[in-house]
């Protein structure tokens, strides 16, 4: 097993709810990793530009 990090995040109230709804969804041990999880999915799955470029970033709250 890896060694996790801890370190501190801010999110928006909104974004904090939609990961507890999907760690409650799914039955997630908790909402680390439930951001873990989609972490190593953009890892793995996505273009880094599909998700930084400046004509697909997609910050609603920014």
């Amino acid at each position: 097993m890896s060694e996790k990090i801890k370190f501190d995040i801010s999110i928006e109230n909104e974004q904090l709810e939609w990961v507890e709804s999907k760690v409650a969804e799914f039955d997630l041990d908790d909402v680390s990793k439930a951001i873990r999880i989609l972490l190593d999915y953009a890892i793995l799955e996505c273009n880094s530009e599909d998700i930084f470029s400046d004509e697909n970033m997609r910050c609603r709250h920014c």
